[in-house]
């Protein structure tokens, strides 16, 4: 039987980042906490709120990397509390390894656990039971990835934004000499 509630890889690993704001921290006091960042630099222009973003984003994280041990803690717990279910499956057949005893209780049994299973998670793990839902998203391993995805591209950028900067420099050389060398038309004109 497949979850209803489950979240598609693709759209939690979309919706959440480790650089950002993850399920139980407060939406309202990470806007804040950017709020002030914002105030501290002053951005103006795209790019500059851009860099301030990241800047925050990475402030909060750094406040906040306490988030990536309730994720752990939960996800150990969670796991503990499944472990009362059956283990479904498939098993190798192996020379000398014995398949275990199948499960004398009835699919009914089994099903009433599993629910009773659900709820004591649930309960038991409050909030953080979205961290456990979101997968490996948070987790350290996870930041770490992500931090070295944006290293690399930050460092592209720069790069670009570093030609950019040359060749402006270039532009405004030749413009200001252009200038200076041909005389005023009024001057000529005499």
């Amino acid at each position: 039987m497949r979850k209803q509630n489950r979240i598609p890889s693709a759209l939690k690993h979309a919706i959440y980042s480790t650089i950002g704001l993850l399920p139980t921290e407060d939406p309202a006091e990470f806007e804040k906490f950017k709020q002030e960042i914002f105030d501290d630099y002053k951005p103006v222009g795209r790019s500059e709120k851009i860099i301030v973003e990241e800047i925050a984003c990475l402030q909060w994280r750094l406040h906040h990397l306490s988030t990536f041990g309730m994720a752990m803690r939960a996800r150990n717990r969670r796991s503990a509390i499944y472990s009362k279910l059956p283990t479904p499956g498939w098993y190798p057949r192996l020379v000398g390894y014995e398949e275990p005893e199948p499960d004398p209780r009835s699919p009914e049994e089994i099903e009433a656990l599993r629910k009773s299973v659900e709820k004591e998670s649930r309960t038991e793990l409050g909030a953080a039971i979205e961290l456990v839902n979101i997968g490996d998203v948070a987790t350290i391993e996870y930041l770490e990835k992500e931090l070295g995805i944006r290293d690399r591209l930050h460092g592209a950028i720069a790069r670009l934004e570093k030609r950019l900067l040359f060749l402006r420099g270039i532009k405004s050389i030749s413009s200001s000499s252009a200038a200076s060398s041909s005389p005023p038309l009024l001057e000529a004109a005499e």
